[in-house]
């Protein structure tokens, strides 16, 4: 009874449009009085979710993607890009993808690159012609590389809530953003074939080694982080420390575009952002708490294998659901209440907790393109002044890509496995 009124409030309150956050406490405080659980234990709980060294990386990889940003970076690594691909047929969609694929070494957040690059690269894209859905779609995918490709928040949060290895989930994260970036680039080929797009001058080593020069500080960030991490020379909350240092350094000492103004800014927008992800892993902490001692996982679990045994087609199951709660939670709402269900599950079946965090993230990264809540497109529908229905459909053809790729990571898991096997098994 008190177990099914968990979930009955929770469910109102995430209709009646409550924060994930409220809705989650609510509910589970709820649990916990008809249940006689004395009060202190879910303080304590909720105290000790967060109370965890990992999550340090959060508020600080926030800030180090807030700073490129004010810092005017992004402008620097959209022009290294476009000198780098644009001489290809369809040169600004593939400079959209290889400027997020830069940028996602740096931010870790879909949102972040989509707000960042997106004026930049939406305004550049209809100067030269090309459609404005397209222009929109092209950017709504590539911004979800962000939070595949190290350093990334969703990653870091599913490792503290599944006890799982940071460093070996950036690994894993390496391989399979590179494979989101190659099936975009094939889609923005397919449309430039059909569509004439245009293309910048042939390639100018010239042009190419300039924009490199200015670029070259900017394109240290992801070497910092990444490298730092894969060699072991800090931990993934160093490395986010290091990332804020740099990106200061960056600012305030060689382009000089930082201020007391806009570092007060970006520290309350840093403050604002990490206030919220943190609320919701303290409430997701009681809850989670709450489907382990009721035994849920493992109920699931049992009805699940029950109903089949094959290991495809119980991956083809937990990712449908993942894809629907995509459509409608935020993304670090939907892994504080997803993984401590799921993955008992997927390590029934043999699935690595690692290769299913890439699966997982990967699949809420579709859901960000996706209405209702889709923050993604409602980011570029406020930059790019189109409205979000129409930015839903422009952006549906390019789940194509991003679907097939996860359909890839999935059924061939060596693909997210094969660099932290190497580096750190």
């Amino acid at each position: 009874m008190a177990l099914a009124l968990l979930f009955i409030i929770l469910f109102l309150l995430l209709i009646a449009g409550a924060p994930v956050a409220v809705a989650l406490g609510v509910a589970s405080l709820a649990f916990t009085l008809i249940d006689g659980v004395p009060s202190m234990v879910v303080l304590h709980r909720m105290v000790g979710g967060i109370d965890s060294f990992p999550l340090i990386a959060v508020p600080f990889f926030i800030m180090a993607g807030h700073l490129m940003n004010s810092a005017g970076v992004t402008t620097k690594i959209f022009a290294f890009a476009r000198s780098a691909v644009g001489w290809m047929y369809g040169g600004l969609g593939h400079v959209n993808v290889g400027a997020s694929i830069i940028f996602a070494g740096m931010s870790g957040a879909a949102v972040a690159d989509a707000g960042g690059l997106g004026n930049i690269e939406i305004k550049a894209m209809r100067e030269a012609g090309y459609d404005t859905d397209f222009s929109v779609g092209i950017t709504a995918a590539s911004s979800t590389i962000g939070p595949i490709i190290p350093p990334s928040l969703p990653l870091v949060v599913y490792g503290v809530i599944a006890d799982t290895s940071i460093g070996q989930l950036f690994a894993a994260g390496l391989i399979p953003g590179l494979l989101m970036a190659f099936s975009l680039m094939i889609m923005v080929a397919v449309y430039a074939k059909i569509r004439n797009y245009p293309r910048d001058d042939r390639f100018r080593l010239n042009v190419f080694l300039k924009a490199f020069v200015q670029a070259i500080l900017p394109l240290f960030t992801p070497i910092i982080i990444v490298g730092g991490i894969l060699f072991g020379i800090f931990t993934p909350t160093e490395a986010a420390i290091a990332a804020v240092v740099y990106s200061l350094f960056l600012g305030l000492v060689v382009y000089r575009t930082l201020n007391f103004k806009r570092i007060l800014r970006v520290s309350m927008d840093t403050v604002e952002t990490t206030a919220s992800i943190m609320m919701i892993v303290a409430a997701s902490t009681i809850f989670a708490w709450i489907l382990t001692s009721e035994q849920v996982a493992q109920s699931f679990a049992n009805e699940l294998l029950g109903f089949t045994d094959n290991k495809t087609a119980i991956l083809l199951i937990m990712m449908l659901i993942v894809l629907v709660v995509g459509c409608f939670m935020e993304t670090i709402a939907a892994i504080t209440i997803l993984t401590p269900v799921l993955l008992p599950v997927a390590m029934t079946v043999g699935v690595d907790p690692v290769h299913f965090g890439i699966i997982l993230i990967l699949n809420l990264m579709i859901g960000l393109l996706t209405p209702p809540v889709g923050m993604v497109l409602y980011v570029l529908a406020k930059v790019s002044d189109v409205p979000f229905e129409r930015c839903v459909v422009a952006t549906a053809p390019f789940l194509v890509p991003l679907i097939s790729v996860l359909l890839l990571l999935t059924f061939i898991p060596e693909l997210s496995m094969w660099l932290p096997t190497k580096l750190y098994r």
